[in-house]
């Protein structure tokens, strides 16, 4: 059954129970119980490598023995098990004192997730359909997660509202690419959604493992936090399947809940790679963990100020996805953009055409590179093109990783071209901050005097109308002929 199909047949039982209201209800439902079965797939492997591996789960409580028989539990004993036992003992294990970190991970992934469905029969068909044909400890079946993921990822599109939680892979695997994450550094990504940042860094890092100890290294490098349940359970479980083992490091809470100045030179990453949220506004009350200077309710603009603070002082890097907004705008933008440019090398910015994050928004984007141990002395526009014969991006023609070959070639050797130039700090400065800096080489297009435009569009219009007039005429001449 191929992947489109399998999720498909999951999402059609579900439309029958009268108790799953819409696509975001049915993907966070079909969600948790991947995850369950997940975890007891990673089980199996734990107990076969780990003498002394012991469950954090009650015997009753594993995949294994509620789940796995298609002939089990069903009807009103299922939803009876599942709503008073099952997610009662898993939400507890968050706060239970004593829990080792694998419970501690299931009840982080739980504390804010339900059972929707109301028909037990139904829930039956949905469990065994997933057990049936989905094996997670074989290695092909690990892969075929991704596409599980990349199809949850487009349905939550139809639920309103995936562009909260999906970066393109190409500029996922770019940005990482361009950072170059090496092992025994701290990544962090704090918004990380699905955990796609974090994915792509660890398979960037597994070349680098040579031994168990590297691997440790690794899985502590790695850290993300994330304040929405279902983006959190998918990081989770996409984390596991990534050879995190127990991704304590994912952290299901708002990273702007905490006063800035409460963080200590200890909290301090060496790279900070995102895609934060923008255009939405935070509640009230969050914009008075930051300093006055910071102070708004636009959440990017709190990211922004919060990756800045984050950063390690002479060796911290970080690669951010943000709006043109951010470019031009003023106010508490241009006092970032001020600090951006004293303190750090903001040393190149990637221009994304529109409709990169098609369908999920049309607003044009951008990745900034900086570092900190400033000041930036001269800032790299570089103008990602459509590919040739394009016009826009769409979900069937999306932008490729390959089409970042001319910014990797040109990265290390820089020379203005018809993609590239380059404008020195001293002259943002005196266009206040301003980063919105079009492409010079561009041809102006010379549309015209408005007045004579005008004049044209006139004529144009009367010469239309008379030749409607003359074929009017004539049809009339040709009835009256025929009659």
């Amino acid at each position: 059954m191929s992947i489109r199909t399998l999720v498909k047949t999951i999402q059609d039982i579900m439309r029958k129970d009268v108790g799953v209201d819409g696509d975001a209800q049915r993907i966070s439902q079909l969600v948790w119980m991947l995850f369950l079965k997940i975890f007891d797939d990673k089980e199996k492997e734990w107990k076969f490598i780990e003498d002394s591996y012991e469950s954090p789960l009650e015997d009753r409580f594993r995949w294994r023995n509620w789940a796995k028989n298609d002939e089990g539990r069903t009807g009103e004993e299922l939803i009876d098990f599942v709503n008073n036992d099952l997610f009662p003992a898993l939400q507890k294990l968050s706060s239970t004192a004593g829990v080792k970190a694998r419970g501690k991970v299931i009840g982080s992934v739980f504390e804010d997730a339900y059972n929707y469905m109301k028909s037990g029969t139904l829930l039956r068909q949905v469990i065994n359909t997933i057990e049936q044909d989905l094996d997670f400890n074989s290695s092909d079946d690990r892969h075929v997660f991704n596409d599980i993921y990349e199809k949850i990822l487009a349905d939550l599109q139809s639920a309103g509202n995936a562009g909260e939680y999906y970066t393109p892979r190409a500029v996922t695997q770019f940005m990482v690419d361009i950072l170059n994450p090496q092992l025994g550094e701290t990544v962090l990504d704090p918004a990380c959604g699905t955990g796609g940042f974090l994915a792509c860094t660890i398979d960037h890092l597994a070349g680098q493992v040579k031994n168990a100890d590297d691997r440790k290294t690794l899985q502590s490098g790695v850290r993300g936090i994330e304040k929405k349940s279902l983006p959190h359970m998918l990081a989770m479980t996409n984390m596991m399947l990534h050879g995190v083992d127990v991704p304590t490091n994912i952290r299901h809470d708002n990273t702007l809940s905490k006063q800035l100045q409460s963080y200590t030179p200890k909290d301090r990453v060496d790279i900070i790679i995102t895609n934060p949220p923008f255009g939405g506004m935070e509640e009230d009350g969050i914009e008075t963990n930051f300093l006055k200077k910071y102070q708004t309710r636009e959440t990017a603009d709190l990211f922004m100020a919060l990756i800045m603070h984050l950063l390690k002082h002479d060796t911290g890097r970080a690669a951010v996805v943000l709006p043109d907004g951010f470019l031009f705008g003023e106010g508490v933008k241009t006092t970032l953009k001020r600090e951006l440019l004293e303190e750090f090398n903001l040393h190149t910015i990637v221009r994304l055409p529109k409709g990169v994050f098609s369908p999920y928004t049309s607003i044009s984007t951008n990745i900034l590179f900086f570092e900190k141990g400033g000041p930036t002395k001269q800032v790299w526009f570089f103008e990602h093109p459509y590919p040739e014969g394009y016009k826009a991006y769409s979900r069937t023609r999306p932008l490729t990783i390959g089409e970042f070959d001319r910014e990797k070639k040109w990265w290390k050797k820089r020379k203005t071209s018809e993609y590239a130039w380059k404008v020195s700090a001293e002259e943002i400065a005196k266009g206040n901050y301003n980063l919105d800096s079009k492409n010079p080489h561009e041809e102006d297009v010379n549309l015209g005097n408005p007045d004579e435009l005008m004049e044209e569009y006139i004529k144009i219009s009367r010469r239309l109308k008379d030749a409607q007039n003359d074929l009017k005429q004539e049809l009339l001449q040709a009835l009256r002929d025929s009659n």
